[in-house]
């Protein structure tokens, strides 16, 4: 009995190292932590801003818009973002963006402060703050390949997510708490504060590729980005199918506020519990794959997942129980975070460094597209169908996509 609980604790150790393996990377680690704080700040901020939108305008189409803006920007300076991302330091361009989302958060803090805020003041600020978003999203995906081995990039992405999705969680049980207890102008200014643990880490770190100069126009730059896209097996087949997931998947969270507040009759500690399962699901995801590491066809293991993300959504939509309700935004964290990375992944692994910046910001373009397209879309066929005939649609077209690329157009499922 002794040396079969021995045994156990050894293979217990074994899968933590695994999964855990990129923080052992010193500015890894330091990005890692950093990036988890800012995140956390930024949550606390999107839980007032999400419930204050919807409160102050009872509008859906409200909800998709302050999630369009946001997004709207990455769209239309993304690429431009991943050629600078291939030409200049990265950490001087993360840092320009930390900036301007700081100062946008205490701006907001002190508009709210003094009572002034109105919903034109967060939509404009959501749109300034996805501008250094759209310059700083290339940069940061450019640079975390080079803070680890080769080896341990399929980790690194993973535990990337997990940070990601612990703000998640945490995000909106402090913003609840800061909001009931203190009120809108506390969450942004606990998230203005939360920028200074990134600053702070991306001025320690020790950045090992610095692109070289280029006169290359920006345009070319961009088409000579296309070309090796489109020349690169499976790699525009990649980038659809993540455009289409987010499009269709990702806008469940900012429909919450008002299905909270149609559909079960509650208050924002609902949404919060409901916010809280979807981020422990995604940790839950991000786990899972920074455990297996490297997967045999991993485009194959993603296909299949979005099916399921599909029949998760649906479920949800229909569910009039709220256990149940949380028990399947637990399934759909689980299975968004899991193939985010397996898609984000097989992308990173077929780029080198000289060309991670554009290939990388046509990726997260699809990624962070598809999201203010879905929302902008779905938002107008809420107000026709209803909520949850809209997303119940959503989540069943996302199964048909996936079968299709799974069955049929195979490029993906082969990778």
């Amino acid at each position: 009995m002794r040396y079969a609980g021995s045994d156990t604790i050894e293979r217990r150790d074994t899968l933590l190292q695994r999964v855990f393996r990129a923080l052992t990377y010193r500015d890894f680690r330091l990005m890692w932590l950093g990036a988890c704080t800012s995140t956390i700040g930024t949550f606390v901020q999107q839980f007032a801003q999400s419930w204050l939108v919807f409160d102050l305008t009872k509008d859906y189409f409200y909800s998709g818009l302050d999630v369009a803006l946001g997004q709207l920007p990455i769209v239309l300076f993304s690429l431009v973002g991943g050629v600078f991302a291939d030409r200049m330091d990265r950490r001087k361009l993360l840092l320009m963006s930390q900036y301007i989302q700081m100062s946008c958060a205490f701006l907001l803090m002190g508009l709210f402060y003094f009572g002034v805020a109105q919903v034109w003041h967060i939509l404009t600020l959501s749109f300034i703050v996805g501008c250094g978003q759209s310059f700083g999203g290339p940069a940061y995906s450019a640079l975390l390949p080079t803070l680890v081995g080769p080896e341990d990039l399929n980790n690194a992405i993973a535990m990337n997510s997990i940070q990601f999705n612990l703000g998640r969680i945490i995000g909106p049980i402090i913003g609840g708490a800061a909001f009931a207890a203190l009120g809108a102008t506390w969450c942004f200014g606990l998230n203005g504060i939360s920028f200074i643990a990134v600053i702070v880490s991306l001025y320690m770190i020790r950045v090992k590729f610095v692109p070289a100069k280029s006169s290359e126009s920006i345009l070319d730059s961009m088409k000579e980005g296309f070309r090796f896209i489109k020349q690169r097996e499976g790699m525009l087949q990649l980038i659809v199918l993540g455009f289409c997931m987010t499009m269709l998947g990702f806008p469940l969270t900012a429909f919450l506020p008002g299905f909270v507040q149609d559909v079960f009759k509650q208050g924002p500690q609902t949404l919060a519990l409901l916010l809280i399962c979807s981020g422990a699901g995604s940790v839950t995801g991000g786990v899972i794959v920074a455990a297996l590491g490297k997967m045999h066809r991993q485009g194959r293991t993603s296909l299949m997942i979005v099916t399921c993300m599909g029949v998760f959504i649906a479920g949800f939509a229909l569910s009039r129980w709220l256990p149940l309700s949380c028990v399947l935004i637990f399934a759909v964290g689980v299975a968004i975070m899991s193939s985010a990375s397996l898609l984000l992944s097989l992308a990173q692994l077929s780029v080198g460094d000289e060309m991670r910046g554009r290939v990388m910001s046509v990726f997260n373009l699809a990624f962070r597209g598809g999201m203010p397209t879905g929302s902008l879309l779905l938002g107008k066929l809420i107000l026709i169908f209803g909520v949850s005939a809209t997303l119940a649609g959503s989540g069943s077209v996302l199964v048909a996509l996936a079968l299709y690329f799974l069955l049929i157009h195979r490029r993906v499922a082969a990778l």
